[in-house]
């Protein structure tokens, strides 16, 4: 999706709002980067009026909860809770280390970018240095967070519904944004709704998607994998995610880590880790040694059946993450974390 400086939208999503699409497991298909360089000062410069942008931006995230994108059809509930946002220069060397790990299919910024446009090579190129990623944590209701907390063979009511219209709200908050930017003389990209996104095989990955918007928010510094590769923010697990690209020079985000998967109690230096998240898999798909992905797909498609004759408002709903509550880094990043 790409959104100009005059304001115009072409069409969005071929997705009609609500329909289900095929979910990566909890923490997304693409697997964990290997370890990322320190904290970066971007050698870039910051637009002149980087910061504006980027308050802008904060406030746009902040009419959201309200917005009716974030209204669910089935009830006129929110969805979601306030979003947070950080940024990411598009010339972050972490954008190289993700496509080390996931092959040549994953985008990188520029990549992204013009995908935007008609079509692949329709539009100039432009420099990494003059562009931005923006991403966003839509955190879980905390009565959404607190239903799934008490259940334990299959998801609570209302997250099945959030999971059901996550891609409504989370785009909806992505074009929500885009729009704030074209009306700032901004061009936008959103790379999930943008020319040739999709999904492809990996050999030990199974499968991968060209844009992650989890490696995303850990560019942007607002979180690092844990052992079921979800990815754990200041607000915790329990959430969803979105970014885009955008045609500007804000000041990146800290990024508050030199690790991966330095906020997961079960990587710290203490004695007898953490865990608690191997507990809480119906699938048993996680372990000490980590998350078998094919397990956890097919958990998640074999809930279908079961959301089919509870929810027969929502056709081809599937969910799960009971593994993102009634953890340690549910709603929050673990003691000793910023």
């Amino acid at each position: 999706m790409h959104v100009t400086s005059q304001g115009s939208t072409p069409a969005a999503s071929s997705r009609p709002p609500g329909r289900p699409v095929r979910e990566e497991p909890p923490g997304g298909n693409a697997p964990s980067p290997p370890a990322p360089p320190p904290p970066r000062t971007p050698a870039r410069a910051a637009s002149q009026d980087g910061a504006a942008v980027r308050a802008a931006l904060e406030e746009e995230a902040g009419l959201f909860p309200s917005g009716p994108e974030n209204l669910s059809p089935r009830d006129g509930g929110r969805i979601f809770a306030r979003p947070f946002l950080g940024f990411a220069a598009g010339d972050d060397p972490a954008w190289f280390l993700v496509r080390e790990a996931v092959g040549e299919g994953s985008w990188i910024p520029e990549e992204a970018f013009a995908r935007g446009g008609a079509g692949p090579g329709a539009r100039p190129a432009v420099p990494a240095p003059d562009l931005t990623v923006l991403a966003a944590v839509l955190p879980q209701t905390p009565e959404t967070v607190a239903r799934q907390g008490e259940a334990t063979a299959m998801p609570a009511d209302p997250w099945v519904a959030s999971k059901y219209f996550h891609d409504r709200a989370v785009n909806g908050l992505m074009l929500r944004l885009a729009g704030r930017l074209a009306a700032l003389g901004i061009e936008a990209v959103v790379p999930e709704l943008a020319e040739g996104y999709g999904t492809f095989p990996h050999e030990r990955w199974r499968i991968t998607s060209s844009w992650s918007h989890r490696h995303a928010a850990w560019a942007a510094g607002l979180g690092t994998f844990g052992l079921c590769d979800g990815l754990i923010t200041r607000a915790g697990k329990a959430h969803r995610l979105g970014s885009l690209v955008f045609r500007a020079a804000v000041p990146a985000s800290p990024r508050p880590y030199a690790g991966f998967r330095d906020w997961c109690l079960h990587y710290a230096p203490v004695p007898g880790g953490c865990g608690r998240c191997i507990g809480r898999c119906p699938a048993g798909a996680l372990s000490p040694a980590g998350h078998d992905k094919a397990l956890c797909r097919d958990f998640l498609y074999g809930t279908r059946g079961w959301a089919q004759g509870r929810f027969p408002d929502l056709p081809g709903a599937d969910a799960c993450g009971l593994c993102q509550a009634a953890v340690p880094c549910a709603t929050r990043a673990p003691a000793g974390r910023p």
